[in-house]
């Protein structure tokens, strides 16, 4: 437990009585020390140190901050409502599972509407003081196929258009670290060259190609598939012909990474299995791909901005189209994610955490500074039971959530 006394003055954090989680086991009785707001030791045993405030641990797992690459919303409030307060809630909302750094994602939409995000996601930047950290923008959409839209609003898909993209790259500087795209479209070759040429990573979605598509896409920048399985092709009948669809060209391809939402309804137990065998947990990333019903009670709400977005029903443990036709996007929180790693895919505990840790921040190019407990490295820490039940998150040395 905290000593409430120290906890007042002290710089320091000690945590003691750990089952630390590493990318290469499970250090027993361990003690993790922070200083400002990086880790400065961990070892099994004690370590020797005064004026830190202690947390007790109790035996309890003791993980690497929780990153989520790819989310729209949580507690009632999604990225695309364009407020300030929008993007707080769901930092707040999601750092309460675990969740210490995470990519605010936006849905298809008319320029405009993106161009405010990123103004708002610059301010957010700055005002962010008690939730999980924001880490750069993705972009998802407009480019896409219509045929693999999913829940993307109709109304905004589009091809890539180079003198659109151009200017939302210029007009969002570095905020934007990576944007999705369907690879068969007209122009999304030539758009994936030059979004990979800005520092941002070009990756596979919503796309009704086949796996030369893949083939090509990967030669042109296109690394990751986006919710994989979901919104892309498999094997097809074209004319009578058997084609390999998005889901066989990335698993030909060893290179790609993948991130899944591993809800447990999105992908069945199955197939998360098999995303593992044939990948391998070095390429997959948990993605919760929540929107803004995460942490809030099922009923009706709605996908993208209060302003233009589509109507849903949260059910089941899954935002659907109000008929029911298609999935509206996952309502996880990453706690969960794991969990179902674990029960579902039968992974272990080192690597289910190893997918929502380690190898979000490899895809993303943070791993030198988040993603494993290790000397030096940003004191994002989640401390959780044998369920995968968070009891406390640390970001950057700083206690955001706590149940004791």
């Amino acid at each position: 437990m905290i000593d409430e006394v120290k906890c007042m003055s002290a710089q320091k954090i000690k945590i003691i009585n750990a089952r630390a989680l590493t990318p290469h086991g499970i250090i027993e009785n361990a003690s993790v020390m922070i200083t400002g707001d990086k880790i400065t030791d961990i070892q099994e045993g004690r370590i020797d140190s005064s004026n830190a405030t202690i947390i007790d641990a109790e035996g309890k797992y003791v993980s690497p901050g929780f990153i989520d690459i790819h989310i729209h919303g949580g507690g009632g409030s999604d990225f695309m409502d364009g407020t300030l307060d929008a993007f707080l809630k769901i930092a707040d909302t999601h750092a309460r599972y675990g969740t210490t750094a995470m990519f605010p994602t936006t849905l298809t939409a008319e320029k405009e509407d993106l161009l405010n995000t990123l103004d708002v996601y610059q301010e957010a930047l700055k005002r962010n003081k008690s939730g999980a950290q924001f880490m750069g923008m993705h972009i998802e959409g407009p480019y896409f196929a219509m045929e693999q839209r999913g829940a993307q609003d109709p109304r905004y898909i589009r091809n890539p258009d180079e003198t659109e993209y151009k200017e939302i790259i210029a007009h969002g500087g570095n905020s934007i670290v990576r944007w999705s795209a369907a690879p068969e479209l007209e122009g999304a070759l030539q758009f994936g060259r030059y979004v990979k040429s800005n520092g941002i990573l070009p990756s596979i979605a919503h796309t009704d190609g086949i796996a030369e598509d893949v083939a090509k896409a990967f030669q042109n920048g296109y690394s990751l598939a986006t919710h994989f399985y979901s919104a892309m092709s498999g094997v097809m009948r074209r004319n009578g012909f058997r084609y390999a669809g998005v889901v066989e060209g990335v698993y030909l391809i060893d290179e790609m990474d993948v991130e899944i939402i591993a809800d447990g309804i999105h992908l069945p137990a199955p197939l998360l299995q098999l995303v593992c065998k044939i990948k391998g947990i070095d390429r997959v990333a948990l993605i919760t791909d929540a929107m803004r019903a995460a942490g809030m009670p099922e009923g009706e709400s709605i996908l993208g901005s209060k302003k233009n977005g589509i109507k849903v029903i949260v059910e089941d443990g899954v935002a659907k189209l109000p008929d029911r036709s298609a999935f509206a996007g996952s309502v996880a929180t990453t706690d969960k994610l794991v969990r179902n790693m674990i029960k579902m895919a039968g992974c272990s505990m080192v690597d289910a955490v190893k997918m929502i840790t380690i190898v979000p921040a490899r895809i993303m190019n943070i791993d030198q500074q988040k993603g494993s407990i290790a000397i030096g490295k940003d004191a994002d820490i989640v401390i959780f039971n044998e369920d995968i039940n968070v009891e406390m998150t640390i970001v950057r040395g700083k206690v955001v959530s706590s149940k004791w």
